[in-house]
């Protein structure tokens, strides 16, 4: 090429540079039409997410793990908060249920395992990303009782936006005192100690045993049976569980924490409270943590004892906003009314009450007694916790104070992808499993139209799936049983579809034309409508029907406790 040809070459090539970047643009707007278009009325998304052999792993019930059932751990652990390190073992108890020789442990790296003992003697592991396989030295026969000891350490991964993005949160109190949490939701309790860690097996009980330096105090679940005082200046918390417990569960948290004890006549005897804060903060914890005594009394009405009486309830001061750990509940929403004083409803009910109180107490019931098997399913923990604080105001306020404040949490709702989740590979399904889970469970009981059957199914649930960890097909086939409603759609609709259903209604003179859009097929749920001021039931599907009044039609009001949308086509 010549040196005169340059320039004009040059201005060929831009040209088709040009060309390819308006036809990448166009392509983009298409595809981006396409999806506001299509999107909404998938059950699935458009681009699927991909899942790698860690992600099964981690999320399905391999055949190392299906051979053997939990039966207790005893967890030692000691927290170096100077090099933000931990040392420890987890003796893991189980039994045989099938006869087989390699065991799948999960650890997550950092933290690495040094040392596996089987009847006091070392034996062979490997590592697989963040699984350890555990190779007996022979088939294990099935119906015994083993055990096997994990001993391990490291520097375990630091939460960056505790606790949705978990681990160890290092932080300190106003004086520089250390003030140290776990929270490891959906990121697995193997961020910081070795376990099955898959939700479908529990242990039966557990033992924690903690050691850190003095004069610092270590929190973790259950009841405290000793504290081991060392001559170097350590002390060991040993602190027993003695209900089963999911693995995401389990915490520690450690600062210099003032304490006091309290207790509560409820439904079944005398439940212990405990409350521990940062010394700072003790005055006004005493004063605001009276919620608590109010969330128990509530939810028991609701949903029936607290699930734990045998390890009492505690209220821990975290560093972080909070989370469910069983028996321990953390707490930082820095003692303000509602979600660290905002109203999640915009109503105004939502500053009646500490937020984090409530929401995270009510998962004692719905997240620690009754449990997913699978994360893809958390809706069951999340929608029915959603819904307890709208459940708090009905006891404590009224019923119309609940309905406002569910009905105002909707501009929150998203309906970017389903609120049920992949199954098998640890993944969660749309945050809607909170504002429109809550929103669903309003609307059922609204279409139910029974309190007192509703607050029996409930209580029933805690009774039928006590201390279980369960699926969503076990909860949908137990309220169409006990609501004796057809529910099959109603879920499809709300848990497995991105659209919300649309009252689409045509007035003529006396007559009202209307039906579904937008529903899965067999949707059918019968609405409550004012017209003309006066209430009448439709019960639309996605056929066109006719209601016939005796005057002209002038107000059509669908009732606002049904999560649905309206639409007057003309």
């Amino acid at each position: 090429m010549s040196f005169l040809m340059m320039p004009i070459y040059a201005f060929f090539v831009l040209q088709r540079v040009y060309l390819l970047l308006m036809t990448a643009i166009l392509y983009y707007i298409k595809l981006t039409i396409l999806c506001l278009i299509v999107l909404p009325f998938c059950m699935v998304p458009l681009f699927a997410q991909s899942y790698t052999h860690q992600d099964t792993l981690r999320g399905s019930i391999t055949p190392e793990r299906a051979w053997w059932d939990l039966n207790y751990y005893d967890l030692a652990l000691e927290v170096d908060i100077d090099n933000k390190s931990i040392q420890g073992s987890n003796t893991i108890f189980f039994f045989v249920t099938i006869p087989q020789q390699r065991m799948q442990i999960d650890l997550q790296q950092p933290l690495e395992v040094t040392e596996v003992v089987y009847k006091d003697k070392p034996i062979t592991f490997s590592r697989e990303g963040n699984v350890y396989w555990i190779d007996f030295p022979y088939p294990l026969s099935s119906g015994a009782r083993e055990s096997v000891t994990i001993h391990y350490e490291g520097v375990p991964r630091q939460a960056k936006r505790a606790p949705w993005d978990g681990g160890f949160s290092w932080s300190t109190d106003s004086a520089g005192s250390p003030f140290v949490a776990t929270s490891n939701q959906g990121l697995g309790a193997s961020v910081w100690w070795p376990c099955k860690d898959h939700m479908y097996d529990e242990p039966d009980s557990m033992l924690m045993r903690i050691t850190v330096p003095a004069p610092l105090t270590n929190v973790s679940n259950g009841r405290l049976r000793q504290i081991d005082y060392h001559p170097e200046g350590r002390r060991t918390y040993h602190w027993f569980v003695s209900n089963p417990i999911n693995n995401y569960g389990v915490n520690l948290n450690i600062a210099r924490y003032a304490h006091w004890s309290d207790t509560l006549h409820g439904e079944k005897g005398i439940l212990d409270m405990e409350f521990y804060v940062l010394e700072e903060n003790y005055e006004k914890a005493r004063v605001h943590f009276q919620d608590a005594h109010r969330t128990i009394r509530a939810f028991e009405y609701w949903f029936g004892p607290y699930p734990f009486y045998e390890d009492g309830y505690k209220l821990v001061e975290a560093p972080y906003l909070g989370m469910e750990h069983q028996s321990s509940v953390t707490y930082g929403n820095e003692y303000k009314m509602g979600y660290l004083g905002a109203d999640l409803s915009s109503t105004g009910w939502g500053l009646k009450f500490d937020f984090i109180i409530i929401h995270e107490s009510g998962h004692e019931w719905w997240a620690n007694s009754i449990t997913y098997k699978d994360i893809a399913d958390m809706w069951i923990h999340e929608s029915f916790t959603n819904y307890s604080e709208s459940l708090y105001l009905d006891y404590h306020f009224s019923k119309k104070a609940g309905s406002e404040y569910v009905i105002g949490t909707r501009k929150n709702i998203i309906n970017d992808k389903p609120i049920i989740g992949p199954y098998h590979v640890n993944q969660r399904g749309s945050g809607d499993m909170y504002y429109k889970g809550g929103n669903m469970l309003h609307t059922l009981r609204t279409w139910l139209d029974d309190d007192a059957l509703w607050r029996e199914i409930l209580r029933g649930m805690q009774k039928e799936f006590y201390h279980q960890t369960v699926t969503t097909n076990q909860i949908e086939t137990y309220m169409e049983e006990k609501t004796g409603l057809p529910l099959n759609a109603f879920f499809n609709q709300y848990l497995r579809d991105v659209r919300i259903p649309v009252l689409e209604y045509e007035i003529k003179g006396k007559k009202v034309k209307y039906r579904y859009g937008e529903v899965v097929e067999g949707f059918s749920m019968p609405l409550q409508v004012m017209i003309n001021g006066k209430l009448e039931t439709l019960r639309p599907t996605n056929d066109w029907q006719t209601f016939q009044g005796d005057k002209a039609v002038r107000t059509f009001v669908v009732d606002e406790n049904y999560y649905v949308l309206q639409k007057n086509m003309h």
